[in-house]
């Protein structure tokens, strides 16, 4: 007998409360995909006489990026501390691209926006960069800086080692990002970590660029204020 969707809802919420130690309190594990469709996320692209649908499908409890053209989808909600669960996956048999996880989204919409970022692009999955002036510091001998008309001035710190699966295999990211704190965690290890970052509210973003990216668990516990 197949179990109801709100079963299995209920017993990822409580697998992950356990993970994050807040099994008294699994109300404030909120689920930013429900596994059924793209209600509670708005988008923006590149090619802005597209659809959202164009871009973002829901298939067999998975939301799935085609990569292309250029833009995001975000949360309709903005947040400033929390932690963060993102499953992703390059399907297996196509190369895997680019893709982020974008957050404290800002400003004016555009392909890469204000925002800091936990990369996603196969090979360098761990890496943070902020874009157009937002403020990442981390380990020096890590650090890097440039400036660009799509990038404007970015601050961005190297992961500290690779630990990205295989195309076809699941990865997940543990995103903690409180204040001025930012921390990565990538299949259970630490990936990388930021300090110094700049503390506003905003929204949450999952990039389209370059192929195709499959998701899953999308969970956030907001964290203090």
């Amino acid at each position: 007998m197949k179990a109801s969707s709100g079963v299995l809802m209920a017993v990822m919420v409580l697998a992950v409360c356990q993970f994050v130690q807040c099994a008294d309190r699994p109300e404030a594990v909120v689920s930013l995909f429900d596994g059924n469709s793209l209600d509670g996320w708005e988008h923006f692209l590149v090619e802005p006489e597209l659809k959202k649908e164009d871009v973002w499908s829901v298939k067999d409890g998975l939301l799935i990026c085609k990569g292309k053209p250029m833009g995001y989808l975000a949360t309709k909600r903005e947040y400033t501390n929390f932690r963060l669960i993102v499953e992703w996956r390059w399907p297996a048999g196509t190369k895997p691209t680019n893709s982020g996880v974008l957050m404290r989204i800002t400003g004016e919409p555009k392909a890469l926006p204000k925002c800091v970022e936990a990369q996603l692009k196969h090979g360098n999955a761990g890496d943070i960069y902020g874009f157009h002036g937002f403020r990442v510091k981390g380990a020096p001998e890590r650090s890097k800086h440039a400036e660009g008309e799509r990038i404007g001035k970015l601050s961005g710190v190297k992961k500290i080692r690779d630990l990205e699966k295989k195309p076809g295999e699941w990865n997940e990211y543990v995103i903690t990002l409180v204040d001025g704190d930012l921390t990565l965690m990538i299949n259970g290890e630490k990936a990388n970590a930021a300090y110094n970052c700049d503390v506003v509210s905003g929204k949450i973003g999952l990039q389209s660029e370059g192929g195709e990216i499959h998701f899953r668990r999308i969970l956030l516990m907001p964290l203090g204020k």
